[in-house]
C-alpha cells in the first residue's frame, strides 16, 4: 500500500493515539526546577484561546529563551492540561515555554487553528518579557497536528505577518508531524481542511524557502499514523530551496513515542528531548 493509502485511514486515528498522553499528566514523574508561572493567559475571546506559562527556577542570568508548544490531537482533540508534563521537560531544559489550547474541529476549521497558533504566539512574544524570557529568541515546537500547526506559522508568511509578528519566529520544531498530505479522504483531513479553495495552502512543504526560520524535524520510523517521509520530504524540499533543515530518523518509534520520551518515564527510550533542546539553544542562543 502507498504512503497515502496507510496515511489516510489513520489520520483518523491521530487524537486515539495521543490522548494517553494525558495520563503522564496525572501519573508520570515531573522535571523538577520548573514552576508554573501563569494560568490562561488569554490572547483572543474564546474560551480555548489561553496559555499556561512554565518558567526554569534555576538561579542563572536571565532571560531565557522562549518556546512555544502545540500539542497534537488530529485538529479535532486535545487540552493544554494533559501536557503540563511535556512543557515542564522543556522548561527544564532552560526555556522559558508557553503552552496554549486553540480552537478545534467541529467549532472551526482550516485556517482558524492555524491562525490561533499565529495569535497565541505573537501574545507569547509580547509577554515573554514577564516571566524572564527574551522575545528575541523564540521558537516554535509542536507534535503531530501541534507540528503541522508550528511548521504554518514558521512557513507561511502570512499567518505571523497577519498578527503584526513577522520575524518573531527564529527556529521551529516539528515531532511526528503531517507536512504533505494530500489528499483528504478521511472525516478527519476532510472535516478539518475540506472546505479550504485551495488545498496545497493547507500543507506546510508548500511553503518551504530559503529564508525560513532554521528546522529541526524529528520522526519514528515505526510511526504508522504520519509516516516519517513527511519529514524527509519536507526538509527534502528546504533543501533544495537554500534552506536550513535537519531531521532525525528514530529507529523503532512509532506516532507517541516522539513526545512520550519527554516524560522522564520513557526518556531512556530515545534523546529527543535532548536533540530538539540542543537545536533550539543552538539557534536561539
Amino acid at each position: 500500500m502507498t504512503r497515502r493509502g496507510l496515511f489516510a485511514p489513520a489520520l483518523g486515528l491521530l487524537a486515539a493515539a495521543c490522548s494517553p498522553l494525558g495520563l503522564l499528566n496525572t501519573f508520570g514523574p515531573r522535571d523538577g526546577g520548573v514552576r508554573r508561572a501563569a494560568r490562561d493567559i488569554p490572547y483572543g475571546e474564546d474560551p480555548r484561546q489561553t496559555f499556561d506559562v512554565f518558567v526554569p527556577t534555576a538561579q542563572r542570568e536571565q532571560p531565557w529563551p522562549v518556546l512555544v508548544l502545540f500539542y497534537g490531537g488530529g485538529w479535532d482533540s486535545g487540552d493544554k492540561t494533559h501536557y503540563a508534563w511535556a512543557a515542564q521537560a522543556l522548561a527544564a531544559r532552560g526555556f522559558v515555554v508557553a503552552l496554549p489550547d486553540y480552537r478545534l474541529v467541529p467549532q472551526v476549521h482550516f485556517p482558524a487553528f492555524i491562525e490561533d497558533a499565529a495569535l497565541a504566539t505573537a501574545k507569547v512574544g509580547e509577554i515573554a518579557a514577564e516571566y524572564g524570557g527574551d522575545p528575541a529568541r523564540l521558537g516554535v515546537i509542536g507534535q503531530s497536528a501541534g507540528a503541522h500547526l508550528a511548521l504554518m506559522i514558521t512557513l507561511d508568511r502570512r499567518y505571523m505577518a497577519a498578527v503584526g509578528a513577522p520575524g518573531l519566529i527564529k527556529a521551529a520544531v516539528g515531532l511526528a508531524g503531517p507536512y504533505d498530505f494530500l489528499p483528504y479522504d478521511v472525516p478527519a483531513s476532510i472535516n478539518a481542511f475540506g472546505r479550504a479553495p485551495d488545498p496545497t495552502l493547507t500543507q506546510p512543504v508548500t511553503f518551504a524557502r530559503a529564508d525560513a526560520p532554521p528546522l529541526w524535524l524529528g520522526h519514528g520510523t515505526a510511526d504508522v499514523i504520519v509516516h516519517a517521509e513527511d519529514t524527509t520530504i519536507l526538509c527534502a524540499r528546504m533543501r533544495a530551496v537554500g534552506g536550513r533543515c535537519e531531521f532525525k530518523l528514530y529507529p523503532g518509534l512509532n506516532h507517541a513515542d516522539l513526545i512520550s520520551t519527554f516524560s522522564p518515564l520513557f526518556r531512556k527510550k530515545a534523546p529527543v528531548l535532548d536533540d530538539a533542546s540542543a537545536f533550539l539553544h543552538r539557534e536561539l542562543g
